[in-house]
């Protein structure tokens, strides 16, 4: 993803910050995708992670969703694959269009093999000079020049030779006279299929599934991030409300302390049970840097999720709140699951899948078909020997001789030829390999079917589950919501009759233990439900993005 998109995308976002100005800080959550190709650039984000460092960003749930959308790597994997399956599906149909090739060669014929060899034609070639010799005495019987008289076939060589050497032409001998020295060769092929069933019920089947069979792998890959997102932004508000909880009975502790030092002072409490308040202040005081550790780790967790530097500060908006979830409203087992069919889109995905293995049959079997093409093949090709002089005679003197070169690139070596055609191929017999590949493919698509309705069975009972822990949390949380307002009014009680002298510090820490643990039973309660109503969304492939209520107002 290109960085300037991703500013762009993310400045639609508002981002709070604390106090009373409302800034966009898109550059601050871009650092983590940024794309730095030069250093010039790789300057300029250091500068920039050095200032959101410094820089506390304050983030909804809302606005985590929309940037894991965008910057998870998951999700950007899952886009190129969608991007791969453009690529397949044009490939596929490559094929059915003309294939264009052109190609060029050089040969240098050191020796050439005789095509003449050990046959009766070699003899004939060797005589052509009798055949001269007798075609010029019979010239000379019928020209009706009382002077002119046969010769024999010596004299007629003698003659020539000696007619030759008084051109200075010097006749090289070869005993292969179809030796080429230099070949050469260029030319254009164009082949166009006219039938593959291969090609056609490949090309097709891809067009029209594969497609949509990523975009459901994304939308699912998406649901399954908003949830991811959910459960870790709920987990960091339930440790940061739990180290909340711990900081609130670290100072109820140490009021008991400040106590009962004060009546260890006045001589009305023995000195063991100011050393007990003690000890017990130093344990909560533990437990307090633990849970501060734990939310550090929950954030850092976050933000990984999101694809925001770990080193940026950051802040969550939001508390637990069950209506943080919005409302929830019954609905049967058999309606969820209706639901669930509907939007689920890997199951929209697996049902894809039996139409492509069904799409992969068809292909197999139509090996069972030819093939026909149709070609056209140019080329222009040279036939350039080492010597390309050519001797001439006297029409009137067939003894007097002149000799001439011939250019390399001359007409005489070069030519164009061209061939036209219809090429049909078709295997009758391959040992039964087509035959058990197209079992293989029968297999493939029980299994794909097999898959589908398995799938079928496992969402059913995801959504039954996830409809049981949410009504669970509910009953949870009433109870538990409930019983902090009676611990509340203990602890009230019993720290007023520690004040009074009527009660131990055993029973305010009593008390104040019992209040802590009602808490945190709470909060659980909270996050569980909110965890629950997530993971529903999910099953039934509707997944919501929740809005959880701000700590503050933003101007």
């Amino acid at each position: 993803m290109k960085s300037t998109t991703f500013v762009k995308l993310i400045s639609q976002i508002p981002i709070r910050l604390p106090g009373k100005s409302r800034v966009r800080s898109a550059l601050i959550l871009a650092l983590g995708v940024l794309e730095a190709g030069s250093a010039h650039a790789q300057i300029n984000v250091t500068a920039a992670r050095e200032h959101s460092a410094a820089t506390e960003v304050v983030l909804t749930i809302d606005e985590a969703i929309q940037i894991a959308l965008v910057s998870n790597l998951t999700i950007q994997n899952n886009r190129l694959d969608l991007d791969n399956a453009r690529a397949q599906i044009k490939e596929g149909w490559a094929e059915l269009y003309p294939q264009i090739d052109i190609s060029s060669g050089y040969t240098r014929n050191v020796r050439t093999v005789n095509p003449f060899a050990g046959s009766q034609a070699g003899g004939f070639f060797q005589t052509l000079g009798f055949i001269d010799w007798l075609a010029y005495n019979e010239q000379t019987r019928t020209d009706g020049d009382p002077d002119s008289v046969p010769i024999t076939v010596g004299e007629y060589f003698a003659r020539r030779k000696a007619g030759l050497d008084a051109a200075n032409i010097v006749v090289e001998s070869s005993n292969n006279p179809f030796n080429i020295p230099n070949m050469y060769r260029a030319g254009v092929s164009v082949t166009q299929k006219l039938f593959d069933g291969r090609v056609i019920f490949g090309a097709t089947g891809a067009k029209k599934w594969l497609e949509p069979m990523n975009s459901a792998a994304i939308r699912r890959q998406e649901q399954l991030l908003i949830d991811n997102v959910k459960r870790a932004f709920y987990q960091t508000l339930l440790t940061e409300e739990q180290t909340n909880v711990l900081s609130q009975s670290v100072g109820r502790a140490d009021r008991t302390r400040a106590e009962m030092a004060r009546q260890v002072s006045l001589g009305t409490a023995p000195k063991f049970q100011r050393l007990s308040a003690e000890v017990e202040l130093a344990n909560l005081e533990t437990q307090y840097i633990q849970a501060e550790n734990a939310y550090a780790g929950a954030l850092d967790n976050l933000k990984l999720l999101i694809g925001m530097p770990v080193e940026q500060q950051l802040r969550l908006l939001g508390v637990l709140e069950p209506a943080a979830a919005g409302g929830f409203i019954p609905i049967s087992v058999e309606d969820a699951a209706i639901l669930a069919a509907e939007n689920r889109p890997d199951l929209e995905q697996a049902a894809i899948n039996i139409e492509l293995e069904r799409i992969q049959l068809q292909v197999e079997r139509s090996g069972f078909l030819p093939e026909l093409n149709a070609f056209l093949n140019l080329n222009y090709v040279g036939n350039v020997p080492d010597n390309r002089s050519i001797i001439s005679s006297d029409p009137n003197n067939p003894f007097s001789f002149s000799s001439s070169s011939n250019g390399y690139f001359s007409s005489d070596y070069w030519d164009w030829n061209m061939n036209v055609g219809f090429r049909l191929s078709w295997n009758l017999f391959d040992g039964f390999g087509t035959s058990q590949r197209i079992q293989q493919r029968k297999i493939a698509m029980n299994k794909a079917e097999m898959g589908y309705e398995y799938l079928g069975h496992s969402i059913r009972i995801e959504v039954e589950r996830a409809l049981r822990d949410v009504r669970a949390a509910q009953k949870r949380m009433t109870r538990q919501e409930q019983n902090v307002e009676r611990a509340d009014l203990n602890f009230f009680y019993a720290e007023a009759r520690l004040r009074e002298g009527v009660a131990s510090p055993i029973e305010v820490r009593e008390a104040s233990s019992q209040l802590d643990q009602s808490r945190l039973n709470y909060l659980q309660a909270v996050h569980d439900y909110l965890v629950s109503r997530s993971a529903y969304d999910t099953a039934i492939g509707s997944p919501q993005v929740a809005t959880v209520y701000p700590h503050i107002t933003s101007n």
